[in-house]
């Protein structure tokens, strides 16, 4: 998960939303590796837990969030 957080800050990604029964433990897990120690500002992005809604549901949401659908990446862990 860090290598996927990392590669996700390099690369710019400003939220990352998550669907599925663990939700909200990965999102946490993720806030965590995002913050770090806390002494680097720059490293931020928005997470958004979304445990028992409709994948269909949480796309729309994470594609409001960007300028055209071609912005959007679905990724599977």
């Amino acid at each position: 998960m860090a290598e996927f957080v990392e590669r996700c800050l390099r690369d710019g990604v400003r939220l990352i939303s998550i669907a599925g029964d663990d939700a909200e433990k990965v999102e946490i897990e993720i806030d965590w590796l995002v913050i770090g120690d806390g002494s680097n500002e720059g490293r931020f992005l928005v997470t958004a837990a979304h445990p028992g809604e409709p994948l269909d549901e949480v796309l729309e949401f994470a594609s409001s969030w960007v300028c055209d659908r071609e912005g959007l990446l679905e990724v599977r862990l």
